[in-house]
Order: structure tokens, then sequence, then C-alpha cells
């Protein structure tokens, strides 16, 4: 029982590190969260480059404005990624409008797709990483390495029922990454349209 409260214990004495200005807690939060942020970005943005600025906005963000997490709403991991994801989209919206302006050519249909799109997959990649290891090693195997549900099994040492099992959860959680309604993880109340 201890160890699920962790994390919020964790969650909430990081905020108010921050919020203190401990240049140690952004440390710790940058080599917690730098990978999920970065992947995040990429995702989104296409481009290792923008990643990389993108990962320094967020981190930057987070240290400037600290208070505006509340523990209370869900975790900061969800926090930070659903910031990810908004300043990631409104930089997305940004680059592809003025590439828009200066083509001259293209939609704003096109631009709404292409957001869409990034999303979705940004959703999905942090949906990965965020599951249980037992459920995304089965959809690892299943999907990298073209196992089936019984070869998955025998590989992963479980039965088959609970190979199966592991797999139909892992598709159900991933099949929620086509709520375009919501960031990457968030809970309600840092959520919002993209």
């Amino acid at each position: 029982m201890a160890k699920r409260d962790a994390p919020p214990r964790w969650d909430r004495r990081m905020q108010q590190r921050l919020a203190r200005g401990e240049a140690a807690a952004l440390g710790e939060l940058y080599d917690r969260f730098a990978s999920l942020v970065h992947g995040l970005a990429h995702t989104v943005l296409g481009d290792e480059h923008a990643a990389d600025h993108l990962t320094r906005d967020v981190f930057a963000h987070v240290w400037e404005h600290a208070d505006s997490y509340d523990p209370k709403q869900g975790p900061l991991r969800s926090w930070v990624a659903a910031l990810t994801h908004r300043l990631a989209v409104q930089r997305l919206r940004a680059t592809e409008t003025a590439a828009l302006v200066q083509a001259g050519h293209g939609s704003t249909d096109e631009l709404e797709r292409k957001v869409r799109h990034a999303s979705v997959a940004a959703r999905a990649d942090y949906i990965v990483q965020s599951m249980p290891v037992p459920l995304r090693a089965a959809l690892e195997l299943a999907y990298f390495q073209r196992r089936d549900y019984r070869q998955t099994a025998a590989d992963l040492g479980v039965t088959e029922d609970e190979a199966r099992r592991r797999l139909r959860l892992g598709l159900q959680l991933l099949s929620t990454a086509h709520d375009a309604g919501a960031a990457p993880g968030a809970p309600p109340g840092y959520g919002g349209a993209v």
C-alpha cells in the first residue's frame, strides 16, 4: 500500500521544492522526465532539433510556473506530459502555418490533420511508456517480434490465458490514443482540445 502512495508524495515534495526555487529539484525532475518530454516533443514535431528546443522550453516553463501544478489533479508525470503536448502542438501549428504562408499553398485542413495525427502518435507513445511492464512486454513481443499469444505466453513464462489478457488490456489502453480530445495521459483538468 505504501508503494502506491509514493509517487503522489514525491510529486508534492517535488512541486514544493521547485516552488522554493531549488535548482537541484529541477535537475532531478529533468533526470526523471527528460526522455518522456523529448520523446513526446519529437513525436509531435518530427524533428530532433525542434524537440531539443521544446524540451528546454518545457523545463523552463516548469521552473517558472511550478505553482501551476496541483498534485490533487493527478501525477506530475501527466502534468509534464500534458504541458509538453500543449507546447509541442502550439509549436507545430506555428511552424506549419508559417510554412503554409511562405509556400502559398496548402490548407488549414491539412494542418489540422497533421496536428491530430501527431497528437494521436504522441498519446500512443505516452500510453506505451506508462503502461505496466507486463503489458508492455507482451505488446512488444506481439508487435515487434510478431509473436502470437501462445508464443508470447511461452516467452514470458505465463499461461496462454494470461498472455491473452495482457495483450487485450494493452490494446485496450492503446485504443484510447485516438481520443483526440485530451492530451497524452492527462487526467481530467489537465487535458484539453489540441
